[in-house]
């Protein structure tokens, strides 16, 4: 450690106010700031940080003494992270609450992190402001509590009984910025001894540094927090704004009909269509006009980032790096005069339904689709459909009807709760929503359950769409916004950045159904479908522009190539 830095924190607690005496007992109690960070941030170091060295822990060589000397460098460069971030609020009215909220941060995070194996970065930490009461509460858990509790409660209660000794301001610039430099001088020499390994690890154990506790979410908090300054967020961009409806429109004897099913936590591995070896979608699997995708990739690992993006033009790159924000494929069908319903059965629909409108029947009261207050089965969303499609404006749906459903779906950690008892097809399920308590089984068997009542809910809209026949050219496509893990490597839930995230967070279900009225509007037979998407790679750049093309939308945001109709238009 630098000499300064010694000589800093080996200053006795002495107040700099002239009414207090060096030698005096009431000053030997008063703690110097310096200290309360160096201490504070070694316990963020260590014990708040055990998800972090547990990954360390296994990687390759550390059992040797250049892993151990990786590992003592490593945690000298988070300690001294952490020193030097408190120390540019060590402030006598700041130090301690900052200290509290750091340390508050860090014991959430470092439950989560254990107890779901999750990473965090930007878009975890929007997850986590957008989390409704219903969601929060499927969180909530002993574990939970004294998790926090145990790595939160003796820092807070240390803090909150040791007295900080009052500096000059001059003395308290001065020794900040010695604390803030001593900080730099540990992490510059700790990451020169160990340059080649923490740069080779960092390359090679990208979701490392999603580990470092809290730091991780301080970063993300500033990402948050400086977005307006890397994106114009005050205004809305218009977009197709030149949508027409194409040559089908003309004079058409029945409108089109289209349901957007938005899935939620889809695994495209555990769908029985999708050669599951557990039959998940009996229902679905029985039927032969389905063209199934087995190869589709989301847009992001969370609803917050998948749903805005897949309703996007951008695609996921340009998504990503935009500059501002645009209107929606949901506007679009607006501007080209079409009618357009959004049933939200989750936690609404992120934004992009917002000039349009939502109807959320999660708050319904129905006591069989609705065994817990405040929350409904998928099916809800099919109760007095018809009544809601008929209060659109008459004008619009002569011209043709595009009625979103958003599921709550397979939304985890409470997967037991996402399926009625009659679709409960494996057991014993896990009932808690703390995962690690269950057997991995039990975890997959409720998940499980939660596709087989998808299966029951995309049924039911297939046989409500036939219903329709007479009065409309009728469609159907699912696609889930991203997908889950299931305790594979440790790993549950979804959210991790999409650079490191497994396969499973990001393979994703899309299905699609034709009518044989729809079939013949949009010149694209299903047989062709089935044989040409069956195996290409798809994503949800596609989305956008096949939802324009299916339902023959004209305009310049409009992008053939990404119109996954396209290559079977008008072909036998």
């Amino acid at each position: 450690m630098p000499l300064f830095l010694q000589r800093l924190l080996r200053m006795r607690p002495a107040a700099a106010d002239a009414s207090f005496s060096p030698a005096s007992p009431e000053t030997a109690r008063h703690w110097h700031p310096a200290w309360v960070v160096v201490l504070i941030s070694v316990w963020l170091a260590t014990a708040c940080n055990v998800p972090l060295w547990r990954e360390v822990a296994q990687l390759p060589g550390q059992g040797s003494l250049r892993g151990w000397g990786f590992a003592l460098a490593f945690a000298l460069i988070v300690a001294a992270g952490n020193a030097a971030l408190l120390s540019l609020l060590a402030w006598r009215w700041t130090l301690k609450p900052a200290a509290a909220v750091l340390v508050v941060m860090a014991a959430f995070g470092a439950y989560f992190m254990l107890a779901y194996g999750i990473a965090i970065d930007a878009s975890m930490l929007v997850n986590v402001l957008q989390t409704d009461v219903r969601e929060a509460g499927d969180l909530l858990n002993w574990r939970m509590a004294a998790t926090v509790g145990a790595l939160a409660l003796p820092p807070l209660l240390w803090l909150y009984r040791r007295p900080v000794q009052r500096l000059g301001a001059l003395r308290h610039v001065a020794h900040n910025g010695l604390l803030l430099a001593g900080s730099v001088v540990v992490i510059v020499v700790s990451l020169l001894l160990v340059f080649q390994d923490f740069a080779s690890t960092m390359r090679n154990h990208t979701r490392l540094r999603y580990l470092i506790n809290p730091l991780n979410s301080v970063y993300a908090l500033g990402n948050i927090a400086t977005k307006p300054l890397r994106m114009d967020t005050s205004k809305l961009l218009p977009l197709g704004r030149d949508a027409q409806l194409g040559a089908s429109y003309a004079g058409q004897a029945l409108p089109p009909l289209l349901v957007l099913v938005l899935g939620e936590t889809g695994r495209s591995g555990n769908f029985g269509l999708n050669g599951y070896e557990r039959d998940t979608t009996p229902l679905l699997s029985a039927r032969k006009d389905l063209a199934n995708a087995r190869n589709a990739w989301s847009c992001g690992t969370s609803t917050a980032s998948s749903v805005p993006c897949m309703f996007s033009h951008l695609g996921r790159t340009g998504y990503e790096g935009r500059s501002a924000n645009y209107e929606s494929l949901i506007d679009v069908l607006h501007h080209a005069g079409l009618a357009v319903l959004w049933l939200d059965n989750q936690s609404g629909c992120k934004g992009v339904c917002d000039r349009v409108g939502e109807t959320i029947t999660g708050k319904l009261d129905d006591p069989a689709l609705c065994p817990t207050p405040g929350e409904c089965l998928d099916r809800i969303m099919l109760k007095d459909l018809d009544a809601r499609i008929a209060a659109l404006p008459a004008e619009q749906r002569q011209r043709g009807t595009v009625v979103v459903m958003h599921q709550m779906g397979s939304h985890g950690p409470a997967y037991s709760k996402r399926s009625a008892a009659e679709h409960k097809k494996f057991l014993p399920e896990c009932t808690s929503n703390a995962l690690q308590e269950c057997d991995r089984q039990q975890v997959v068997n409720a998940y499980d359950n939660s596709i087989v009542e998808t299966d029951a809910f995309l049924d039911g809209v297939l046989q409500w769409l036939s219903t329709q026949e007479g009065k409309a050219q009728t469609a159907m496509i699912y696609v889930a916004d991203h997908g889950e893990s299931l305790g594979e490597n440790n790993l549950y839930l979804h959210g991790l950045p999409y650079s490191v995230a497994p396969d499973v967070q990001k393979h994703v279900p899309w299905i699609t159904w034709l009518s044989s009225g729809m079939q013949t509007r949009a010149g694209t037979p299903t047989d062709c479908l089935q044989r040409d998407l069956a195996e290409r790679r798809i994503t949800h750049d596609h989305y956008f522009h096949s939802v324009l093309g299916l339902m023959d939308v004209k305009t310049s945001a409009y992008n053939a190539e990404l119109d996954l109709f396209g290559a079977c238009r008008n072909k036998g």
